[in-house]
């Protein structure tokens, strides 16, 4: 049974081994021989950074619920990137077998100039730098289910629901949910994405941290009428760019088309028509795949448009709310450590939080965490993405560094990938 099975009904509430515990006092859960009470702690979005900051807290002795806004898991999604320090996390956890069996093995990365011809054709760990053998790439909801499965009879989720306000005026964070409930916690946590509604409930509007780097993307699935198998092919001139990605051997294929951008549409965020008409206008007259792929994002149901941003902020908690994940330092897609910073981050959250109270733990986390959050974050500028040149000079000499490229890089990009080594698991209590 699949994890979306598992969530047939809209709200699934799992306790499994906690079925003895008994609810006393405001959020709080004692064990049924009369154990010191568990700190109860919320944790809005069930998709990465959730659930394995959920696996860590349970762990480590918190009762814990996550919030999810969607009916049930997201399944499905365009491939993501688990290196690195995130890949010890994932050993960790036990899900190295179970995400080694999932990874999809990219075979070819090809590169075309406007007119379709072949600028390079090349191994993909040349230009991401990944390690073969080490670094793993799996299907966004193949990762969502197997942390979900780690944790989903040890922890409450309260899926179709989500944080509508949070009152931090007592010793615990008061919360009520657009479902109509209301509950107290001794923490609240955001692991809700890049837009996050407890971001912008604890620390204010998204526009004072988001930072735009001058680019927008449309991702969407197209069936499979290229030949493609395991490989991806990117067709680019300046300022626009189109990519198909092949992950197997299905009927499906990602396509995505990134383009520069020189303010955030903000105007198009929430309105999918608006931003098929502007991807639509951007993409007029491009050649290869192109109007084709222009055809099939008019009738996608799957269409997922954002900004390329990422988010800085000062600091990562305010009173008993703290921040995990893209809702606290997204990378950006460009970077290819959205993912892995989820999944080191959880960690890190958890583990300062395990022998300490919420101010110190959470002090503890940014001391911890913000410089490996940093060097990775500094691997793009604004306007600064190699594969995307915004000028035919750029496209020329990037192009030109692809054709010469035979060998893996020096690893620059790789030591940010392994720059934090984790502290030790503790026994489990």
């Amino acid at each position: 049974m699949t994890g979306t099975d598992h969530l047939s009904r809209t709200h699934h509430l799992s306790r499994g081994a906690r079925e003895a515990d008994t609810r006393v006092g405001e959020g709080r859960v004692r064990d049924a021989r009369g154990a010191a009470p568990r700190r109860e702690v919320l944790i809005s979005g069930a998709s990465i950074a959730g659930p394995a900051l959920a696996f860590w807290l349970n762990r480590r002795g918190f009762a814990v619920t996550v919030v999810e806004k969607a009916g049930a898991l997201r399944g499905g999604g365009y491939p993501i990137d688990v290196r690195g320090t995130a890949r010890e996390v994932v050993r960790r956890m036990g899900l190295l077998p179970r995400l080694r069996e999932a990874h999809i093995d990219l075979r070819r990365l090809t590169f075309l100039e406007g007119d379709g011809g072949e600028v390079a054709s090349i191994s993909p760990h040349a230009v991401t730098g990944g390690v073969a053998g080490q670094d793993l790439e799996v299907r966004r909801g193949d990762l969502t289910e197997a942390l979900y499965a780690a944790v989903r009879d040890d922890v409450e989720f309260l899926f179709d629901d989500s944080i509508d306000t949070l009152d931090q005026s007592g010793d615990g964070v008061d919360v009520t949910f657009r479902g109509g409930g209301r509950r107290t916690f001794d923490m609240v946590f955001g692991a809700d994405g890049l837009h996050s509604r407890t971001r912008e409930l604890a620390f204010g509007p998204e526009e004072q941290f988001h930072r735009y780097l001058g680019y927008c993307f449309a991702g969407f699935t197209v069936r499979n009428t290229f030949g493609l198998s395991h490989e991806l092919m990117m067709w680019n001139d300046p300022g626009r760019a189109a990519a198909l990605y092949a992950v197997g051997d299905n009927d499906d294929v990602h396509a995505f088309l990134n383009f520069a951008h020189p303010e955030p549409p903000f105007g198009a965020f929430r309105n999918p028509d608006a931003q098929r008409d502007l991807v639509a206008s951007v993409f007029a007259g491009a050649g290869w795949e192109v109007p084709g792929m222009l055809a099939a994002l008019r009738d996608a149901d799957d269409l997922f448009f954002d900004a390329v941003s990422q988010i800085r902020m000062p600091r990562w908690s305010s009173g008993r709310v703290a921040l995990v994940g893209d809702a606290a330092y997204a990378p950006s897609f460009l970077t290819g450590q959205g993912t892995s910073l989820a999944l080191v981050g959880a960690y890190m959250l958890a583990d300062s939080l395990a022998h300490r109270d919420h101010a110190a733990g959470f002090a503890a986390y940014e001391a911890g965490t913000r410089a490996f959050v940093t060097m990775n974050q500094d691997q793009v500028g604004e306007g600064d993405a190699t594969l995307f040149p915004t000028t035919a000079e750029a496209l020329e000499q990037r192009n030109a560094m692809l054709r010469g490229l035979t060998a893996m890089p020096s690893g620059e990009g790789r030591s940010a990938h392994s720059a934090l080594t984790l502290p030790a698991v503790e026994p489990v209590s």
